[in-house]
């Protein structure tokens, strides 16, 4: 028997964790003359959440649904205007019983079986909702497709001035989509006129930050906060947790 002591235990060597520094998350910093200064830093909760494909098609799909209306409606021979009084005798006249003018029958009479308004509504919970638009809004980031700007406020509050500055922000294309998200209006005033002169541009859509949506997010091909509704959208989505 070979001796215990001379048998060398093999010694496994336990592979070393790679530390990578994973840089936070960050937007290109616009200003009003159109040039990117700076990046600034975004939420990791709301723009580094996980992707879920299948929650974002679920909410877009309710969000869509309870946009219809359910409008088509008919009456019943219970509602039409007219008399409830037979109209002839029940036996004798050869013809066939009737009771009342007001039967699907007769012209001007109610409609049979026809149809009555129809309620599309769906529903998510609000963790759901919540997770969507996390879930949007870091896919855009992904893409490259999340900007921010600032000093829209020192700018007369006139399209044409903020059809200028849009002109200068990588957002023209061929089919220029751009969701443009500003404050809420008791957080910053200003942006409240900002909107005002920049939702008559073309292919641009606004949005207060409280409001956003996993729809709209993904409808459009560019997100453009302004620097407030940033603020805006972290206080409304996160609270006091990032206070």
């Amino acid at each position: 028997m070979a001796n215990k002591k001379n048998i060398k235990k093999e010694t496994k060597i336990k592979p070393q964790k790679q530390t990578t520094s994973s840089s936070a998350l960050s937007a290109l910093l616009y200003t009003a003359n159109g040039k990117s200064s700076t990046n600034l830093a975004l939420p990791k909760e709301i723009f580094g959440a996980k992707i879920n494909e299948q929650l974002m098609i679920q909410a877009v799909r309710v969000y869509l649904a309870n946009q219809r209306q359910g409008n088509a409606s008919t009456k019943t021979r219970g509602q039409v205007q007219g008399s409830t009084r037979k109209i002839y005798r029940q036996k004798g006249t050869g013809r066939a019983r009737h009771g009342a003018l007001r039967a699907p029958l007769f012209v001007k009479g109610g409609i049979a079986h026809g149809p009555k308004p129809k309620d599309y509504n769906l529903s998510l919970t609000k963790k759901m909702k919540k997770l969507a638009l996390f879930s949007a809004l870091s896919s855009k980031l992904k893409d490259k497709q999340v900007l921010i700007i600032e000093g829209l406020e020192k700018l007369e509050p006139k399209t044409k001035n903020m059809a200028s500055t849009f002109s200068n922000l990588p957002l023209l294309d061929k089919k220029r989509k751009v969701l443009f998200v500003y404050a809420k209006k008791n957080e910053a005033p200003q942006d409240e006129l900002i909107k005002k002169a920049v939702r008559n541009l073309k292919g641009v859509s606004t949005l207060s930050a409280d409001r956003i949506n996993t729809y709209e997010v993904l409808n459009n091909n560019n997100i453009l906060f302004t620097k407030f509704a940033l603020t805006s959208l972290t206080n409304h989505f996160l609270g006091k947790e990032t206070k």
